[in-house]
């Protein structure tokens, strides 16, 4: 499979099909904010088989001293295949001055697993700490 990495116009359906394909429903619920949140990122980079969208990258931050990478979704079909790592390396790729790359996620094993495999840290290892808030 030959998958293509690049900033094409996201179609709003196959954005929202993406989110529910891998559970994120609480970004579903509303279609709107979603479509407004990808907008106001500061980069979106979608993963491509053919037309077919099987990945997508969202970073928000300043461009220049940070970078969060906000959303990170692949396909379940399309897991375990490098993916998510071409996604990863694409994105901060674009941003090479920037030094804080930082990421909040699910503590689950295999989470835990990709982002370490990836070159990421845990927070508490490098002598920082992350504090955490949702309004939900």
């Amino acid at each position: 499979i030959m998958i293509k990495i690049d900033q094409r116009q996201l179609n709003q359906a196959d954005v929202l099909a993406l989110y529910q394909a891998v559970g994120w429903n609480m970004y579903t619920r509303d279609p709107k904010k979603l479509e407004r949140a990808i907008a106001q990122s500061l980069s979106v980079l979608g993963a491509y088989d053919g037309d077919q969208l099987v990945g997508l990258i969202r970073a928000v931050g300043d461009g220049e001293t940070i970078l969060f990478i906000q959303d990170l979704l692949v396909l379940p079909s399309y897991q375990r295949q490098g993916i998510g790592r071409q996604l990863v390396n694409a994105l901060v790729d674009q941003f090479p001055q920037v030094r804080q790359r930082v990421l909040l996620t699910d503590d689950q094993p295999q989470t835990r697993a990709f982002y370490e495999n990836i070159g990421f840290v845990q927070s508490s290892k490098v002598g920082v700490i992350a504090f955490y808030q949702d309004l939900a």
